[in-house]
């Protein structure tokens, strides 16, 4: 089992940033993907970016060109730099942590066996 804990939300004006962070304890972190999530008020839980454990990156539809995921194998941490916000990415964001490791394309929660607490981000228009 991994713990995860992610910090860096908050508020922050239409076209603006924020960079994500997601500390992972409790197991070789390098050997598994790492993805985020989120869920807005009232809607499922949504894909946004994954990474798998040898660095291969994949994102949501709705993120693509905007968001960065990256990882950090020595600090255990994971990153989500998020460019060009806008109100539709307001939500609660959570960082998974995959069951299995060395897999690639990981992308369905089923297939994650650890979550954060997660942390609000909140894009005003």
């Amino acid at each position: 089992q991994v713990q995860l804990v992610e910090s860096g939300g908050g508020q922050v004006q239409a076209g603006g940033s924020l960079k994500l962070t997601c500390a992972a304890s409790g197991r070789t972190y390098s050997n598994y993907a790492m993805g985020w999530f989120r869920q807005a008020p009232g809607k499922e839980r949504e894909f946004v970016a994954g990474i798998s454990w040898s660095g291969g990156k994949y994102y949501g539809d709705s993120v693509k060109g905007r968001f960065t995921i990256s990882r950090d194998n020595a600090k255990n941490a994971l990153y989500l730099q998020m460019n060009s916000l806008k109100a539709e990415d307001t939500a609660v964001y959570y960082c998974a942590a995959d069951k299995l490791p060395f897999r690639s394309v990981v992308m369905t929660e089923a297939d994650f066996g650890s979550w954060g607490q997660g942390t609000q981000v909140t894009v005003s228009s």
